[in-house]
């Protein structure tokens, strides 16, 4: 069974926006057809299948699927997000714990689901490390807003990094450093 953090001890996040109730839980091979629809209609190109497979079951990666509930208490996939771990600097780019991408069914965008994703994954990750890294394109002004909830600044800007290229050339690496909790 993957160590993914989620235990008896570290419940899954559950989430509530405007009667719209969100489970986020690591994901199953079992998930993969779901991912692909959701990257079908959020209109992204389909991850390959031979390297989702392998990240599911890596204790290193950590990949997440969100349910949402309505009145009928049945639940639908709405959404994915995954992790990576580099374990060499590339240029401005640190070996470490990266978020990778998240993809929501366009029906649920602006719901609190990108939110519930990534929370999921920052607190995997802050279990794991002090620091969190996180590369986007430049032009991608709502998903930098986002992560700015939880502290990512710009470190660099490139037209790649790691195996992640940018469609207009520009691409932003980020860094986050784990809340320290008050005394």
């Amino acid at each position: 069974m993957k160590a993914s953090g989620f235990s008896s001890k570290n419940p899954a996040p559950s989430f509530e926006r405007a009667g719209l109730e969100l489970e986020v839980r690591p994901a199953k091979v079992s998930d993969i057809a779901h991912i692909f629809d959701i990257q079908a209609q959020a209109g992204r190109s389909l991850p390959d299948a031979t390297t989702l497979t392998p990240a599911i079951d890596d204790d290193a990666r950590l990949v997440v699927v969100a349910f949402a509930r309505g009145t009928s208490g049945v639940g639908d996939v709405v959404g994915w997000g995954k992790t990576h771990y580099w374990d060499h600097p590339d240029g401005p780019a640190s070996e470490g714990r990266y978020l990778g991408g998240v993809a929501v069914r366009p029906d649920y965008r602006r719901s609190g689901v990108g939110t519930a994703l990534t929370q999921a994954r920052l607190d995997w990750i802050w279990r794991r490390t002090s620091e969190a890294w996180y590369v986007v394109n430049a032009s991608n002004l709502v998903s930098i807003e986002l992560h700015r909830r939880w502290g990512f600044v710009e470190v660099a800007r490139a037209s790649g990094s790691h195996t992640t290229t940018f469609d207009d050339g520009v691409g932003i690496l980020m860094r986050a450093a784990r809340p320290t909790i008050p005394k």
